[in-house]
């Protein structure tokens, strides 16, 4: 796993025994993020609204392309527009192992350390959900 770290940006690369199919599902479906990524996910248009204990946070889906990318803008009062997550899926041409990147742009309230940290942990929930 590599990591970057600007003053605002992360990047994280994580290797992946799947297809690109089944890892874009978990990262772009209601369900599939309600697997790992909060308790529960619903959407309406292009908000989705993750739901973690008694806690809503809004995110509306700036950037979608199916098996490749998924990009999304927290909504939360306060916070800078410009910051997004967003995740990348990295294939070979050939079959064998895929990265996906995790790229952040964070407000600069937030701790980059923090971030790495959580995503870590979020992205270790993910490969358990797909057997990995």
């Amino acid at each position: 796993m590599e990591d970057v770290k600007t003053m605002n940006r992360i990047e994280l690369e994580f290797a992946f025994n799947t297809s690109p199919h089944l890892l874009f599902n978990r990262l772009s479906t209601p369900s599939g993020l309600a697997e790992w990524f909060a308790d529960d996910v619903n959407v309406s248009g292009k908000i989705y609204t993750f739901i973690w204990d008694n806690t809503q946070v809004k995110a509306e889906l700036l950037e979608k392309k199916e098996n490749k990318n998924i990009k999304f803008r927290w909504l939360k009062e306060g916070s800078n527009p410009k910051s997004y997550f967003a995740f990348r899926i990295i294939a070979p041409e050939f079959a064998g192992e895929i990265a996906l990147q995790v790229i952040e742009e964070l407000d600069e309230s937030e701790d980059a350390e923090e971030s790495i940290s959580l995503w870590n942990s979020q992205i270790g929930a993910l490969k358990r959900v797909l057997g990995i």
